[in-house]
């Protein structure tokens, strides 16, 4: 027996159990959503979760109404091209993208399967899309701004620790966005008369090698740039060694401040992995992606780890808890 043909059995099956799903909600057909991501599964769980139950509140459950196919590449880039490839080659209603390599690998693979972007950072600049308003071809979704916060987290990170003035800025040197981001972050640097290094990173088995350079630059902390595909992968051996070396760290995402970072300045993703399930469904009902706009994030949420602090012997100004939208004990 085919999939999908058991995939419908199994929902009929289950019909009886969603007593939340409407029936005017319910779909004739199976739904199929396809997924790619650079990184690994097991980095992406609370994402999904988001994503899965923002489609389960319009009426798409997986197992019962939705078909949905995730692909990951676990962090190699040349497995994005053969995933891109097989999902081209499928009939998805649509196509979930989670970083700015899958959406342009996607966007050469298909210009007819309607493709959902998940937080992808600058996709005007990108050439990803024609402009917020009107996307243009079969790109839309959602999309990131960390590229403009660079004066605000910096701002926050020198709140935090005010006596240290030389900071290393981890970065992927082949994201073009963050080109602008360090643009933004040295102009703030220089108002608050911070030094910055640049410590680029290319291959996860530079992550010790660029440690080495941080400390031999006399760094008093650590900003880590966010990115939404390697750097992303690498968080957590970034969160470890930046640990071990006993310096203040700050992220775009508050997935690394819950992993031991100090602190993070950023839209939360599942938010935004949430909204995503509203593009899915307007793309299943008949709307094209070129009449649907891009939203950017509009709330963005400072973490604070006091457990974190208190190990680096940080003691954090009130002014700066009373500001956070949640502190980790």
């Amino acid at each position: 027996m085919r999939r999908r043909e058991f995939v419908t059995l199994l929902g009929g099956a289950m019909a009886w159990m969603l007593p939340n799903v409407s029936i005017a909600q319910q779909q004739d057909k199976l739904v199929s959503v396809g997924l790619i991501a650079f990184s690994r599964s097991e980095l992406r769980t609370d994402l999904e979760r988001s994503l899965v139950e923002g489609l389960r509140k319009r009426g798409y459950v997986e197992g019962y109404n939705l078909d949905f196919e995730r692909r990951y590449a676990d962090g190699n880039p040349d497995r994005v091209q053969e995933i891109a490839a097989e999902l081209a080659g499928s009939k998805f209603d649509a196509i979930v993208t989670t970083c700015t390599p899958t959406t342009l690998v996607m966007k050469l693979a298909t210009n007819s399967t309607p493709l959902v972007m998940a937080s992808v950072s600058d996709p005007v600049g990108q050439k990803l899309i024609a402009s917020f308003s009107r996307p243009g071809g079969n790109i839309t979704g959602t999309a990131s701004q960390f590229e403009e916060l660079a004066p605000k987290m910096l701002e926050l990170f020198h709140e935090a620790i005010p006596a240290v003035t030389s900071m290393a800025v981890i970065i992927n040197p082949t994201n073009p966005v963050h080109k602008i981001f360090l643009k933004e972050i040295n102009a703030a640097a220089t108002s608050l008369k911070i030094e910055l290094t640049s410590a680029p990173i290319e291959r996860a088995d530079d992550l010790l090698s660029v440690m080495d350079n941080i400390h031999r630059s006399k760094a008093g902390a650590v900003i880590v740039l966010p990115d939404d595909s390697f750097l992303f992968d690498l968080r957590p051996r970034i969160v470890q060694q930046v640990s071990l070396s006993h310096l203040p760290s700050f992220f775009g995402l508050r997935e690394a401040v819950e992993e031991g970072g100090l602190m993070s300045y950023g839209e939360d993703l599942r938010l935004s992995y949430s909204r995503v399930a509203y593009y899915l469904d307007r793309i299943i009902k008949g709307q094209k992606p070129t009449d649907l706009p891009v939203e950017q994030p509009t709330k963005f949420e400072l973490v604070v780890n006091r457990k974190t602090a208190k190990a680096l012997g940080i003691k954090l100004p009130p002014s700066l808890l009373v500001q956070a939208d949640e502190v980790i004990e």
